[in-house]
């Protein structure tokens, strides 16, 4: 795609292509907000909406955190995006995507059924993009439990139901957060601080029916038995109507919202390795990067995980104190690997679609995670997501090879991969990573062409990726792909807001909303609205 316009800031091209460069324009900036993964790259396009100079650091070469893509030998992969929902106009946070890229960003349905669900015992159910069909397809496949699958969209709809509320409640000063919280947010904190499991077992007895309730954990990383019931809830409201992709690739998102935050006079710098946010008399003022280079701003935003934020950015004299200790004692969500494919033929007369697929060895929904510590002696993996991004795509253009693209995920234990943290490269990690890297690689593809066996000679690339890759792109705690664990003890912590106990310091991101790309996007605004509460009001309103 071509440019749309090409103009200088500051001596830095912007282009409608391309919004953000190595180098930054100058000063002085109303808000520097670290991180430009969903939750960064929307605070900053929404205060860039509020009339406010944003500059949006990033330590990787590219733009968009898990929403990122990249490219070899003619295929490119996503590499967080494989399903979305609530994108249209008909939802609160598909208004404010396209008010916040002007209806540059546009979205393709995965089709009428948006992930298709595969047990042991050739047991199949297909979840659609409507909620009546979706009742449907629970009922037929558990007949003698109508009454139990009533109960649970029931106490679905009343969770989404009180989740407005409870993350306006958020945005309020500390000092108010007791009395707000009591009056507007109190149900959604009751459902917040129940256990999906227990919840599950009070609405039925059988333990399949639980497991296909529950069938989606994946989407935040916690099992039924240590997630909270409203995460759980909230998944499944959250594609009530379906599964959407960006057109154009998961960058797309960054694309626009970055050009968004460009055109407001901001820009977006990579390369830009965060070292530590500046604190003076009790204020963030500004970031040191690693190169020694000190950019001040009004504000700060740290969009890097609320965790990783402790732990690596603050000074010494904010981590000993007692709120960022009880912040630091939170459990991270699981580390990932994920498997990418290039094929070369007709992918859907193989079984592929638009639709992800999980394929289950196991009626437990509690086996999620898949033990590699040996990689000579792999046992079968518990669940395998499948994703085929390049059927997703309408832009996409297989070409006279006909290229197609898939990818499959899933839970790895981050104490196998701790030991090559803050490496580099597979150079930095030598033959003991490469060995494992080896033997995880050569059973996920085994175990997925089990599943899809006519792909198999339609294989023209395969890559792995581990949680070392996760640690060293992005930064999270232990490699977590979703941040912190969605427990009912996460919710209870009354330190994840978006207003940090350091004045004009503020988090973003899916710590202080909820898990996903769009809790992520939720988590952005929130940390606009408490920085900027007047402007956000007054935005929010006409959405």
């Amino acid at each position: 795609m071509p440019p749309e316009s090409s103009h200088k800031i500051g001596g830095v091209s912007n282009t409608a292509e391309k919004p953000w460069s190595r180098k930054s324009p100058d000063g002085p900036w109303d808000v520097v907000v670290i991180g430009s993964g969903m939750g960064g790259m929307t605070c900053a396009a929404l205060l860039s909406k509020l009339g406010r100079r944003v500059l949006m650091l990033e330590q990787h070469y590219v733009p968009g955190g898990f929403t990122h893509a990249f490219p070899r030998k003619g295929y490119v992969w996503d590499v967080g995006v494989h399903a979305i929902g609530e994108v249209t106009r008909h939802t609160l946070s598909g208004r404010l995507l396209h008010r916040l890229t002007d209806g540059r960003l546009r979205w393709a349905s995965l089709g009428s059924v948006y992930e298709e669900f595969y047990f042991p015992g050739g047991f199949r159910i297909d979840f659609p993009d409507n909620p009546d069909q979706f009742r449907a397809n629970l009922i037929e496949a558990f007949p003698d439990e109508e009454e139990a699958i009533d109960a649970f969209l029931l106490k679905v709809r009343e969770v989404a139901g009180t989740m407005r509320s409870y993350l306006a409640s958020r945005t309020f000063p500390r000092r108010l957060v007791g009395a707000v919280e009591w009056l507007i947010a109190r149900d959604a904190q009751r459902f917040l601080e129940q256990n999906t499991a227990k919840e599950l077992a009070a609405l039925t007895d059988n333990p399949r029916l639980r497991t296909v309730l529950a069938a989606q954990w994946g989407y935040c990383g916690a099992p039924p038995s240590q997630s909270s019931f409203a995460v759980q809830a909230l998944i499944t409201r959250h594609f009530a109507h379906g599964g959407y992709y960006p057109e154009g690739g998961s960058p797309e998102i960054a694309r626009q919202l970055c050009r968004t935050v460009a055109e407001a006079g901001g820009w977006t710098r990579i390369l830009a390795d965060v070292d530590q946010i500046l604190i003076e008399r009790g204020r963030a003022v500004g970031v040191r990067l690693t190169t020694g280079e000190e950019i001040r701003a009004r504000r700060v935003v740290s969009a890097a995980g609320v965790g990783s934020t402790v732990r690596r950015l603050l000074p010494a004299s904010e981590t000993a104190k007692d709120w960022a200790e009880e912040t630091h004692e939170l459990e991270p969500g699981p580390a990932h690997v994920c498997l990418y494919l290039g094929f070369k033929g007709d992918i859907r007369k193989a079984g592929a679609s638009g639709a992800n697929k999980w394929f289950w060895g196991t009626w437990s929904s509690e086996e999620g995670v898949w033990d590699v510590s040996d990689p000579d002696n792999l046992e079968p993996c518990p669940v395998l997501y499948c994703s085929f991004p390049s059927l997703k795509d309408p832009r996409h253009d297989p070409g006279p090879e006909v290229k197609h693209t898939g990818e499959v995920v899933t839970f790895v234990p981050w104490q196998t991969f701790a030991k090559w943290s803050g490496t580099r490269s597979r150079r930095d990690r030598g033959e003991e990573y490469e060995a494992l890297k080896r033997g995880i690689e050569t059973s996920l593809l085994e175990q997925y062409l089990e599943h899809m066996p006519e792909l198999r000679p339609m294989v023209d690339h395969v890559e792995l990726s581990t949680p070392a890759s996760t640690d060293y792109f992005v930064r999270p705690v232990a490699g977590s792909i979703y941040g912190l664990l969605p427990t009912p003890e996460r919710f209870k912590s009354p330190w994840l807001r978006p207003r940090s106990p350091i004045k004009n310091l503020f988090f973003g991101g899916s710590d202080v909303a909820m898990v996903g790309v769009m809790g992520a996007m939720m988590g952005g605004a929130l940390a606009a609205a408490a920085a900027e509460p007047v402007r956000a009001l007054r935005f929010l309103r006409r959405l």
